[in-house]
């Protein structure tokens, strides 16, 4: 095929998944109103601590029912398109499976999340839910050192290093795991994960159609027509949340898509505004734990910004503005430094 044949195919599996979205989110809709999936305030950090300011940055959305778990919509979605028009073994069988993976950490969050009661209703504990996203990540890097052979990595200018097995499993989870953190703490605003994820997904896709990754590129172009989905129902005033169940399986994707384009090192280009929201809220509980003062007002920073007075709209295009310009550096990198 040549490139415009690759880039309408992608093009089609986008339109694919978006339109499948987009039939799809009345029924959960209808679902999440019959069964309550309601999302619970969280008003304690990961330290136990209280969130008195985020706790009243968000008490309007909390006045009414509000449904979570809506990354159901995209799990279903992009699986389905990729299950049955775009699945091969050696491009898109490990970041669906990386996929789906992650959403099921997150539905097992979602779920106590919404049905628990008293203190287990803030959902998984943190290190379980590292636990359980570090399994997915270390068995995906075994499946994708040992069985598709992958053992190098690229270093953008420099050229392509032989890791071994070992450590390119072990960078392999580093990069599910953080990914999927990553993305989940940036998911607390209207929109914001899913535009950012977005433009990330957007950019490997670019990449993987470049390197002739034409199946990848497809996959890549699914989640975009999934995210441009709910982007549509969750601008401010959102009609729900993606819930843990959509952040984790789009961080948990988005990691293995980097490793597969071997451009694990642009992801933290590419990924800019995810590294510095993980990297406010790492910052923020060292300081409070070792110099007993906070950083932000409330962390991470689209909290601290909405604190200062930003208007959550504001915040959010913003933010989207950075991701494209993040994506646009990211793709620039890969053609120059030898990924494309």
């Amino acid at each position: 095929m040549n490139l415009n044949d690759e880039i309408f195919y992608g093009l089609l599996l986008a339109v694919g998944c978006f339109l499948l979205s987009m039939v799809l989110t009345p029924f959960y809709t209808h679902f999440a109103y019959k069964y309550k999936f309601w999302k619970k305030q969280k008003k304690t950090t990961v330290d136990g601590k209280s969130l008195p300011v985020m706790t009243k940055l968000h008490a309007h959305k909390f006045k009414h029912v509000f449904p979570t778990m809506a990354g159901l919509i995209g799990v279903v979605s992009v699986t389905a398109i990729t299950w049955i028009f775009n699945l091969d073994r050696g491009q898109t069988w490990l970041p669906l499976v990386g996929f789906l993976g992650g959403a099921l950490v997150g539905v097992i969050d979602d779920v106590i999340n919404i049905f628990g009661s008293g203190r287990g209703a803030a959902g998984l504990r943190g290190p379980v839910k590292f636990f359980l996203i570090s399994v997915v990540g270390l068995a995906l890097g075994w499946f994708f050192s040992s069985r598709l052979g992958w053992t190098d990595i690229l270093v953008p200018f420099v050229g392509d290093f032989s890791i071994g097995a070992f450590w390119t499993t072990i960078i392999f989870a580093f990069a599910v795991v953080a990914t999927s953190n990553a993305v989940n703490i940036s998911d607390g605003l209207d929109g914001l994960s899913g535009g950012l994820a977005m433009m990330s997904y957007g950019a490997f896709g670019v990449i993987a159609l470049f390197q002739g990754h034409m199946l990848l590129f497809g996959f890549c172009l699914t989640v975009v027509g999934w995210l441009l989905s709910y982007i549509w129902f969750n601008v401010p005033p959102a009609r729900f949340m993606m819930g843990d169940t959509g952040s984790f399986a789009l961080g948990a994707g988005l990691g293995v898509v980097s490793m597969m384009t071997n451009s694990f090192l642009l992801l933290p280009v590419i990924g800019l505004p995810f590294v510095v929201e993980a990297g406010s809220s790492l910052l923020q509980l060292a300081s409070k734990k070792f110099l007993h003062r906070k950083i932000f007002i409330s962390a991470p920073l689209h909290h601290h910004l909405e604190a200062k007075g930003w208007g959550e709209a504001k915040i959010v295009m913003r933010f989207w503005i950075i991701a494209g310009v993040c994506a646009i550096m990211g793709i620039f990198i890969a053609a120059t430094g030898g990924a494309i």
